[in-house]
């Protein structure tokens, strides 16, 4: 029982933690591409921010945590460690782990925008923005179907 309230948890804060990394690229585009515009890049520049610390790293936080203790769980109940799970966990493990570096460059990038030191055009960021698609694709499929 605990472990289906475990993984609503996690499915909840995933889906919160993926409305950040889709959005936040395309606020980056718009940065990019209304520089010039003052009084938008301050608006702009706030909900940057409040959208990466106020609703990402929590919600990142809380679906890293709630995937450890998924893994935990599992793995006490089915008397089994993390390298027996088999390669999909493999796989999947490490696009989480890239997924993880690609956060944290949004809020690398977040900060050269504000600094104005960064020189990436609205196409780079529009490209950018499929990065978690194509990693949530990868790590969906893993988990339904498990492969290997």
């Amino acid at each position: 029982m605990a472990y289906n309230w475990v993984l609503w948890f996690h499915v909840i804060s995933m889906v919160s933690w993926f409305a950040v990394l889709f959005y936040l690229p395309r606020l980056f585009v718009y940065h990019v591409e209304n520089n010039q515009n003052n009084g938008f890049l301050e608006v702009v520049e706030v909900m940057e921010m409040k959208i990466y610390k106020y609703i990402g790293v929590p919600a990142f936080w809380a679906t890293l945590l709630s995937g450890i203790a998924l893994i935990a769980m599992s793995t006490a109940h089915y008397g089994m460690n993390v390298f027996q799970m088999g390669g999909w966990m493999h796989a999947k493990m490490t696009l989480v782990a890239i997924l993880i570096a690609y956060f944290f460059s949004l809020g690398h990038y977040r900060l050269k925008l504000k600094e104005n030191t960064a020189y990436k055009s609205g196409k780079f960021f529009r490209m950018y923005n499929e990065v978690p698609t194509l990693l949530l694709i990868g790590i969906v499929a893993l988990v339904i179907v498990k492969p290997f």
